[in-house]
């Protein structure tokens, strides 16, 4: 009887834990953001979008991800991402984003370090995890570069290595077979360059949803739903659906659709136990369609996973 008063007391102190940090983090998902590149692959690339990622996977792992949008188009975005992360002691997780994004004359250097907290919610590996990431941006905008079509951009003045900080936070609800999280990448109201108007814009808070599921269809087909959905307030939102059927864990093909701008093909394969790759490619159905063949997307993965990790938890998102 006693026992079980104290599981009850445990278990009672644990909810109360979490909900006074769900509540922190909900609070400070409403304050302001930053103006980010998109991904088709994002399942692979959470880190970039949501800090609680960190150390998620069990293991130090490293993505190298390469993005050319709307090729064809003069000024056209262009994304590098480098991202690492692994878990800690005591339920952290660290992990850093470079990322290097241009868009006509502007271009930006990210610089995000990233933690998590992770708290266990039963013996069946469901977790939640909050996160934090906090780093600067570095943003240049040179007017001399690329076409331009309003003649009034070349009496605006640069912008060189111009300084901005960055502070993000998220949740991320997640376990063996599927996953679900919450962010805002940065609460700070900052420049960026507005491509449609040729201009230094002020920007708005931005909030990322993401969510994905493992289903096993047969002992060899894994079936892999996603989506990620962004919205910035006043402006249309952004959601991305995807579909990824994976056989033997080693070759995965799927479709994706951006709402009102894309339709994608997706690639990847798991070349050996640590390292993995993928291939997107976007066609364009916005009125951007007769100036571009498309958008490109790759990247590289590898996990520092020991044999023990390889055959006792496997993950594949």
């Amino acid at each position: 009887m006693g026992i079980s008063i104290n599981r009850k007391a445990q278990r009672m102190n644990w909810q109360f834990r979490i909900s006074c940090i769900a509540t922190l983090f909900l609070g400070i998902l409403t304050v302001s953001a930053q103006q980010d590149p998109q991904f088709t692959q994002y399942m692979y690339n959470t880190l970039n979008v949501n800090p609680a990622y960190a150390g998620s996977r069990g293991h130090l792992t490293a993505l190298l991800m390469h993005r050319s949008q709307w090729v064809g188009v003069n000024g056209a975005p262009t994304t590098q991402v480098l991202a690492v992360d692994g878990p800690m002691k005591n339920n952290v997780g660290l992990g850093l984003v470079l990322c290097h994004d241009a868009l006509g004359p502007a271009s930006e250097v990210f610089v995000d370090a990233n933690f998590s907290y992770t708290v266990k919610l039963d013996e069946n590996n469901k977790r939640l995890s909050f996160g934090l990431k906090g780093g600067g941006r570095m943003f240049n905008v040179d007017f001399s570069k690329g076409l331009v079509e309003n003649p009034d951009v070349a009496f605006q003045n640069n912008i060189k290595n111009k300084f901005f900080p960055t502070i993000g936070a998220g949740i991320y609800y997640h376990n063996n077979k599927s996953y679900l999280g919450l962010a805002v990448p940065n609460f700070f109201a900052q420049d960026h360059y507005d491509g449609e108007e040729q201009e230094i814009a002020a920007e708005r808070l931005h909030y990322y949803l993401i969510g994905g599921k493992i289903i096993d269809l047969t002992p060899d087909v894994k079936f892999k739903p996603a989506f990620f959905v962004k919205w910035v307030p006043g402006a249309p939102v952004i959601a991305d659906i995807s579909a990824n059927a994976m056989i033997r864990e080693t070759f995965t093909a799927g479709l994706a659709y951006r709402w009102d701008d894309s339709f994608s093909a997706l690639l990847g394969l798991q070349i050996s136990p640590d390292l993995s790759m993928g291939y997107s490619y976007d066609l364009t159905t916005s009125d951007l369609r007769s100036y571009t063949s498309g958008t490109h997307e790759v990247f590289l993965r590898y996990e520092f996973k020991t044999v023990e990790k390889r055959l006792k938890s496997p993950r594949f998102y």
